[in-house]
């Protein structure tokens, strides 16, 4: 692996191209993982100086903290990051940097994540996802960038409201708890409000916004929001490891297959489409656990080519 761009994922630079070479680089073998915690190694001892570093901008230290935990709940406490890409989950909490340095944390396909930013906020990412955040926040908002799925429960500061920042639109709160689905990639726009109370605002529209209340939701259909009713509550267990699914098509089952575990399903057999299915499933089983559980109710076959990421279903 190139050590440039091995330096480059590290530091949250890297593109989504990048991040994916990157991470299935990683979980090709256990050496290629020890060299990444070396290089990781690294760069976090570099943010984990106690004295300031002697420059010409003489810039203020620096400290960061991040814990990992494996889904099986083997807990291992480091004073460096530790991204457990040999399992299916990694959290961390974060001690974030005092000043307005931006980072930027990844979360691999079929994998989830935990962290706490500067202000006592819980952010949980899901599969695929990208939240950058600054080291402290000053100034009259807090403001983060969300690329992918996060769940929010953000620390109350009524003169500094926190706002998520995605591609579609911004959700301003004071403090509250909810959840955001904004796959840059996807058509899908979601935010579920769980506690307290959200603002959606679009960017360059003339409209004050949608205000929501606990248990409802608003979508983007078009330009326009809709608002309604939180109708699966088990949907949110993803913060758990939990994909739930409650009579779903298999065809917008398989939609969200191909979001979460970053892979190419192409269905032949397009009678199974129509048909629906209620279960649950544990994320670090993969994609093709789940093939094979909805296989028992429902005829087909599937091949998958792993040079390309393809499965195809006959």
């Amino acid at each position: 692996m190139n050590p440039e761009l091995l330096q480059k994922y590290i530091a949250g630079n890297a593109t989504e191209v990048e991040k994916q070479r990157v991470t299935g680089w990683i979980q090709e073998n256990p050496e290629n993982m020890r060299e990444y915690m070396a290089q990781r190694k690294l760069h976090d001892m570099a943010l984990w100086r106690t004295e300031p570093v002697a420059e010409e901008n003489s810039r203020e230290r620096k400290h960061f903290s991040l814990r990992g935990i494996c889904m099986e709940a083997a807990k291992i406490a480091a004073v460096l990051a530790i991204v457990l890409l040999g399992t299916h989950y990694w959290t961390g909490k974060h001690q974030v940097p005092e000043d307005k340095t931006w980072q930027s944390i990844y979360v691999p396909a079929g994998q989830r994540a935990e962290l706490m930013l500067a202000d006592g906020t819980k952010v949980w990412l899901n599969s695929r996802s990208t939240l950058t955040f600054p080291g402290s926040f000053k100034g009259d908002i807090r403001n983060v960038k969300l690329d992918g799925e996060g769940y929010f429960a953000v620390t109350k500061n009524v003169e500094q409201p926190f706002i998520v920042e995605t591609n579609k639109c911004n959700v301003k709160v004071l403090g509250t708890e909810f959840n955001v689905m904004a796959y840059a990639a996807d058509s899908v726009w979601e935010t579920s409000l769980l506690e307290g109370a959200v603002e959606i605002l679009v960017p360059g529209s003339n409209n004050s916004g949608m205000r929501l209340e606990p248990n409802t939701m608003a979508s983007l259909k078009g330009n326009r929001l809709v608002k309604g009713r939180i109708k699966e509550p088990d949907y949110f267990l993803w913060r758990e490891g939990l994909l739930c699914f409650n009579d779903i098509s298999v065809r917008d089952m398989i939609e969200k297959l191909k979001l979460y575990y970053g892979v190419d399903i192409v269905v032949n057999n397009t009678r199974i489409l129509k048909n629906r299915y209620t279960g649950k499933f544990r994320t670090k089983d993969g994609v093709e656990h789940v093939l094979k559980v909805l296989r028992l109710n429902n005829k087909f076959t599937y091949t998958k080519d792993d040079e390309t990421n393809v499965i195809t279903i006959n």
